[in-house]
């Protein structure tokens, strides 16, 4: 079993031709217990950051518009993820067992990913390739 855990939140997008990655938090989680709730509590965040309530009074009038019925939901698969206790139960098992995490979704312009990975195993210098978990 795997003690501590580093944690990262990102989101690229393309600013003059080049891929850039813009860190949206960074946690070293001293349990797997901690790291899974700061993974749902990260993916939550961006999904409220995302798709805000319109009736939140801290927002100007006009601040939101609607998208295309066919644009990628990203706060939609964010939110499925944290409900979805059989993807965290398979992200624990990968954690548990050192392996490096990846959940990643994009819209239009941004992917959004969340890593996590056993600073054990990075201290072990792993061969093994990341497993990358696909949200949908």
């Amino acid at each position: 079993m795997h003690d501590e855990f580093l944690c990262h939140v990102t989101a690229y997008g393309v600013c003059d031709g080049r891929r850039i990655g813009v860190p949206l938090g960074t946690y070293r989680a001293p349990t797997l217990a901690l790291a899974l709730w700061w993974l749902r509590d990260r993916a939550s965040w961006m999904a409220e950051r995302l798709d805000p309530r319109p009736d939140i009074p801290y927002l100007p009038r006009g601040a939101l518009t609607p998208v295309a019925d066919d644009a990628p939901d990203v706060p939609r698969v964010l939110r499925a993820w944290c409900a979805d206790d059989l993807q965290q139960e398979l992200v624990a098992d990968e954690l548990a067992a050192g392996r490096l995490v990846r959940l990643a979704t994009s819209d239009d312009t941004t992917e959004y990913e969340l890593m996590a990975e056993s600073v054990d195993a990075l201290r072990m210098q792993r061969a093994a390739p990341p497993l990358v978990v696909p949200v949908a």
